[in-house]
C-alpha cells in the first residue's frame, strides 16, 4: 500500500472539467485539503477549480457548508447524509457545477464498531442547468486499510475516481 496520491487522476479530472467547461469546489474533512492540493498541482487549475473548504469540526460543517444540525446529531459526521450535505453545500456556496466531499476516520483512533478506522464517505453533487431537474447528490461508503497517511491518500484517489464516474455517467444520459 502507498501513501502517495495517484498523479493521473487529478489530470483526468482537469481534462474532463475543461472539456465540458465545468467547475469544481471541494469540502474536505478527513483529507484536510489533500484533494485541493492534488487538483491545484495540475497546471492551469484555475480554469476549473474554484475553492476548497476544510471543515473538520461539526461547527465548521454547519457554518461553511450548511450541514444540518439534525444530520450531524442523528447520523454523526462520518455518514452518508453528512457527506451528501457537504457536497451540496460546497457546490451551492461556491456556485460551481460539481461539489466533492470527504468525511471519515483516518485513525489511528476514533473508530467504532459501526464506523471502524478507515471508514470514509465520499459525496458528489452536480448542479444541472436550471429547470432541467438533473441536479443530484450521492454519497458512497468505503473502508480502507492502512495507516493514517495511506487512508487519506486512498480517500483522495477514490473521491477523484467517484467524481470522474459521475461526470461520465451524467454525460451518458
Amino acid at each position: 500500500m502507498t501513501d502517495q496520491i495517484d498523479r493521473e487522476r487529478p489530470v483526468a479530472v482537469a481534462d474532463a472539467l475543461r472539456e465540458t467547461d465545468e467547475t469544481l469546489a471541494v469540502a474536505e474533512s478527513c483529507t484536510g485539503g489533500l484533494i485541493g492540493a492534488a487538483i491545484t498541482a495540475v497546471p492551469g487549475a484555475s480554469d476549473f477549480f474554484d475553492s476548497g473548504v476544510t471543515a473538520y469540526a461539526y461547527g465548521a460543517k454547519r457554518r461553511f457548508l450548511g450541514v444540518s444540525r439534525e444530520s450531524l446529531d442523528e447520523h454523526g459526521a462520518v455518514s452518508a447524509p453528512v457527506a451528501r450535505e457537504m457536497a451540496r453545500g460546497v457546490r451551492d456556496v461556491a456556485d460551481v457545477t460539481w461539489g466533492l466531499s470527504t468525511t471519515g476516520i483516518a485513525g489511528p483512533t476514533g473508530g467504532t464498531a459501526e464506523n471502524p478506522v478507515g471508514t470514509v464517505y465520499v459525496g458528489v453533487a452536480y448542479a444541472g442547468p436550471w429547470g432541467s431537474e438533473s441536479s443530484f447528490a450521492t454519497a458512497t461508503r468505503y473502508e480502507f486499510d492502512g495507516d493514517r497517511a495511506e487512508i487519506r491518500a486512498r480517500t483522495v484517489d477514490q473521491a477523484l475516481e467517484d467524481l470522474l464516474a459521475a461526470i461520465d455517467e451524467r454525460d451518458r444520459e
